[in-house]
């Protein structure tokens, strides 16, 4: 921000449980601040930070808020303060992910009546995995019935450690007490505030030889000395300060900013790594690197992408290079941005700022844009994996003209939404975090590119393979006037040992057949093998032998040997005991213990296998393997199972054959379809 040297901006991310009265502490913020001339309301649809349709309606954050503002701090001192409000919710949780890689620290909302909850944990371990040191907690809802101050403390620092320690009392009169700006405390507090203050005083010291050197000695600490420690004891994470809000009553608004000021770290005490591992350091006069967090569709303006400046300084008319792609891009202006809906057009953005930038031409989430030149390629974390799937189609011939560009779309705002052209089950398959993240992504693509889509369950990708040994016999004999086809195969099938490579084994003697058709009949083997015999899925994992046949010296021909290929392996397939194999999916869910009996009775209905069982921050982590086809609505159910407060992830772990029972079911309606093909 113009003026205002690095070492004077603060950069931090919002986090926290849905519901944890994020976005009220950042519209709280914001009219603090000055941004708005009133304060806006997440009840009332006002709010600066949730401002789409779809916000306001399920009162939840969906997309992730910069906003930008000078502060007069501390000491009348000028600050440059970037903040982002972030989604709760776990289905966007790629927000709050992009959000946190672009700051330097972390302000942890805890509700003081729900506590510590499944967001919470998530933000702690985010910030963790992403080497984000700097943390600070805020507690609200203290003004609601059982709200506990006192039990929130000890929730806390149960859960992450006695380095989480409050540098705010709440009083009887609903106010609060700042201890490191007051130098007398009222009495109801003293004792406790006293104890604090000097604890604080202590850690600040041993950030340093010399200050504990000094401290040991019994010699007071200079101001500052304790103020340049706390900060250094919250940058490297062996403090954790916890603050208290009340945003709807204003109380505690200008002390946790001024709290912020005075604690949290400059982004020059951050350093960020490239891709080879090098370190970028915060320094404006240095070569230009940024990030791109979070891209942005307006309907009116179009593409926006929203970046974190890393070191160098920004300005409109600036000529940059996407490292990550080679396009040169030219940033024709700077908006500083309040929320998602106000835009102020800035000159200048140095280390540590955020600044969306409009209408560049080919530069996405997770690029790095840097001085011409440049080979600096930023780290962009790795997003969890979709756990949500729905097969999307068009409702009409004009929207499956525009399907292709609202997905692409859909894609750019949300790095963790991947869209797959399933070849096999000839379905396109949207795949997000959660049933609302796909809800809300149909939802845009109709809003933002006119292409209504209606949704399904999608079709599993089922494979085919066989337990025992089959033989097969294919003769291809047709005269047609002038010269015939003929070709003869006999060919053993078996399944194919682990380890195995060599799928097809030519184990012809005695030039049954030519080496020259050989070729031709495993192509027809191969062609075979993509529609099995018990529900026409491809197959795998089978050892094909061919061993035996007979040729004709005018009539055989490579296409009669493929032709007999594939019916002679059709036929031994057939008779080697066949299966329906399914994907089974390793699933981690994590959920507060009470709720262990109704998720391990679920799990049995869902064909579900029990591997064990772990404590992680406090929540239940069960560890099963369950088959996709009993995944497909599984967000839903544990969010009605848990109130919310459940999370899972999967990935494949393998193929195994499907109860035969199921099978039958499978089969027949793959018949079935066969049959309408056919009268079609």
């Amino acid at each position: 921000m113009k003026n205002i040297p690095v070492s004077d901006t603060r950069n931090f991310a919002i986090l926290g449980h849905s519901g944890s009265g994020k976005t009220a502490l950042t519209d709280a913020f914001a009219f603090k601040l000055g941004l708005t001339d009133r304060q806006g309301s997440v009840d009332a649809g006002t709010s600066l930070s949730d401002y789409t349709e779809e916000e306001k309606n399920r009162k939840i954050s969906i997309f992730a808020s910069p906003f930008v503002a000078e502060y007069a701090g501390p000491a009348g001192r000028r600050f440059g303060i970037n903040f982002v409000d972030t989604p709760g919710y776990m289905d966007f949780y790629d927000q709050e992910l992009s959000a946190l890689f672009a700051s330097d620290a972390a302000l942890i909302a805890v509700d003081a009546v729900g506590g510590i909850q499944v967001g919470t944990n998530r933000a702690w371990r985010s910030c963790q995995k992403h080497g984000v040191a700097a943390r600070g907690f805020v507690i609200t809802g203290l003004d609601r019935e059982n709200a506990n101050f006192a039990k929130t403390i000890e929730a806390i620092q149960a859960a992450y450690g006695s380095n989480c320690v409050p540098v705010m009392l709440p009083l009887a009169d609903g106010q609060v007490v700042d201890i490191l700006a007051s130098h007398e405390f009222p009495a109801e507090v003293a004792g406790q505030a006293e104890s604090i203050k000097s604890a604080l005083v202590e850690q600040a010291a041993a950030t340093c030889d010399t200050l504990i050197e000094k401290f040991l000695e019994g010699e007071q600490l200079e101001a500052d000395e304790i103020a340049s420690g706390l900060v250094t004891a919250v940058a490297t994470g062996d403090l954790y300060p916890i603050f208290i809000c009340l945003p709807l009553k204003g109380t505690g608004v200008t002390e946790t900013l001024n709290g912020i000021c005075r604690l949290f770290p400059s982004p020059d005490k951050r350093t960020f790594k490239d891709v080879e591992g090098n370190d970028i350091v915060a320094d404006p006069d240095a070569p230009l690197s940024a990030i791109v967090f979070r891209t942005a569709i307006d309907t009116f303006v179009g593409q926006i992408n929203y970046v974190r400046v890393v070191s160098g300084t920004l300005k409109p008319q600036t000529e940059m290079l996407n490292t990550s792609n080679g396009t040169r891009e030219t940033a024709g202006s700077l908006v500083a941005t309040i929320g998602n809906k106000k835009q102020v057009p800035i000159e200048e953005a140095g280390p540590g700022d955020i600044v969306a930038i409009p209408k560049l031409k080919d530069t996405h989430t997770g690029q790095t844009l840097a001085a011409p030149g440049s080979t600096c390629k930023l780290a962009w974390p790795a997003f969890p994996q979709p756990v949500h799937f729905a097969a999307v189609t068009a409702k009409t011939q004009g929207d499956e003209d525009k399907m292709g560009v609202a997905l692409a779309r859909i894609v750019e705002q949300f790095p963790s939404i991947q869209i797959d052209r399933d070849a096999e089950t000839k379905q396109v398959v949207l795949k997000g975090l959660g049933d609302v993240h796909i809800d809300v992504a149909v939802k845009l693509m109709k809003l933002q590119s006119n292409a209504a889509v209606d949704t399904n369950v999608p079709k599993v990708a089922y494979r085919e393979s066989v337990t025992s040994m089959g033989e097969g016999h294919y003769r291809h004999e047709k005269q047609t006037g002038g010269r015939g086809q003929f070709g003869e195969v006999y060919l053993r099938v078996m399944p194919l040992p682990e380890g195995d490579t060599e799928w097809f084994v030519d184990k012809i003697v005695g030039g049954a057949i030519p080496g020259n058709f050989i070729p031709a009949a495993q192509k027809g083997v191969s062609e075979g093998m993509l529609a099995g015999s018990v529900a026409r899925y491809p197959v795998q994992n089978v050892k094909v032998e061919i061993y035996d046949g007979s040729y004709h010296d005018v009539d055989s021909s490579e296409v009669a040997f493929k032709i007999a290929g594939s019916r002679a392996f059709r036929e031994a397939m057939s008779k080697a005991k066949p299966v329906l194999l399914e994907p089974i999916m390793t699933v981690r869910i994590t959920i507060p213990d009470t709720f262990m009996g109704a998720i391990t009775g679920d799990l049995n209905h869902r064909r579900g296998r029990m591997l064990g069982m772990d404590m992680v921050d406090g929540l239940q982590v069960i560890t099963a393997e369950i088959p996709m086809a009993e995944l497909f609505q599984y967000c839903a159910q544990l969010r009605s199972l848990t109130g919310g407060q459940g999370s899972f992830e999967m990935e494949l772990a393998r193929y195994d054959i499907v109860p035969s029972n199921i099978t039958q079911k499978i089969a027949a309606e793959a018949a079935k379809q066969g049959d309408d093909l056919d009268d079609a």
